[in-house]
């Protein structure tokens, strides 16, 4: 009789960096610390030129895993070079400026029970680090199930809160499109959205914390210019092109060309922009914002 084993399933976590040693310590800690324990860190470094690799391999401890990549490549091509480094069962995400709760994993892979269930994700917390303010996330109940509908219309799947199964990526190798810099985990996730079940937990479980050297908010132009790529592409997968709330793609690239607008200080060009959006809270906080003074408006306007 095969002896039964009550092992839980090994976790691999995907920590990108690139000069991140400001936060890097906090992060690391905070895997540490988890409850959940049957885990690996891989740690990519993307060449960075900090004292990154100093910080990572300071802690004696054999699950912390270190790479050095053979070129320094963009976001989503080097989570890729990472995730072929894993061992685990389950794929986990976390940057070297983020942070996650203790019990984050425990809760997420008792949710992986269901075997159905391919992505668990959950809500977080927003550190500003310029307001010195901690906010949640996601204000109401967050869905679970077949949710392409939902992230169509307000996308919620937070890469820090991220768990997946690995079995369930379509290529285990390289998931991530790596032609994109910002939104290769938006792809991603509406991708198995259309086809696989997530599960989620309501509470905050992580912290991505916004400060000055966010690729994300460094790079608006970029992200416009990929989400117009990746609308183009979705022609490919007719289950989310042909979906009714594929229309709202179009506003959020809208929203984001209107911010650009404002941070670069064209206000006559906002200005027309802001006015083809329907009458909307949103729409009012633009133009409070170009009532506002430029310098204040780049420093603390929340994308």
């Amino acid at each position: 009789m095969k002896k039964k084993t009550n092992k839980q399933p090994l976790v691999s976590i995907i920590m990108n960096c690139f000069n991140g040693e400001t936060y890097l310590k906090e992060s690391i800690e905070s895997v540490l610390s988890q409850t959940y324990k049957n885990w690996e860190l891989i740690f990519w470094d993307n060449k960075s030129k900090d004292k990154s690799a100093d910080i990572f391999k300071s802690y004696n401890e054999k699950k912390l895993k270190y790479y050095y990549a053979p070129e320094h490549t963009n976001l989503y091509k080097a989570r890729n070079e990472a995730i072929k480094k894993s061992n685990g069962d389950f794929i986990a995400f976390l940057d070297s400026d983020d942070f996650w709760e203790q019990d984050k994993l425990e809760l997420q892979l008792e949710l992986f029970k269901d075997l159905n269930v391919a992505v668990v994700y959950g809500n977080c917390f927003i550190i500003n680090e310029n307001l010195n303010t901690r906010n949640l996330y996601l204000k109401k109940k967050i869905p679970k199930g077949i949710i392409l509908n939902s992230l169509l219309k307000k996308y919620h799947t937070g890469l820090v809160t991220l768990v997946i199964r690995k079995s369930y990526l379509d290529n285990q190798k390289s998931p991530f499109d790596d032609s994109f810099h910002i939104i290769g985990d938006f792809d991603l996730m509406i991708r198995m959205s259309a086809k696989y079940k997530f599960d989620c937990i309501n509470k905050p479980i992580a912290s991505w914390r916004v400060h000055g050297k966010n690729e994300s908010l460094i790079n608006k132009t970029m992200q416009i210019n990929e989400l117009k790529i990746w609308r183009n592409k979705m022609k490919d997968y007719p289950i989310i092109y042909n979906n009714k709330n594929f229309s709202y793609i179009n506003v959020m690239i809208h929203n984001l060309e209107i911010v650009s607008l404002i941070l670069k200080n064209n206000i006559s060009e906002a200005k027309i922009q802001i006015q083809k959006m329907p009458h909307s809270l949103k729409k009012m906080k633009y133009i409070i914002a170009l009532l506002l003074p430029h310098n204040f408006v780049k420093k603390f306007i929340r994308f």
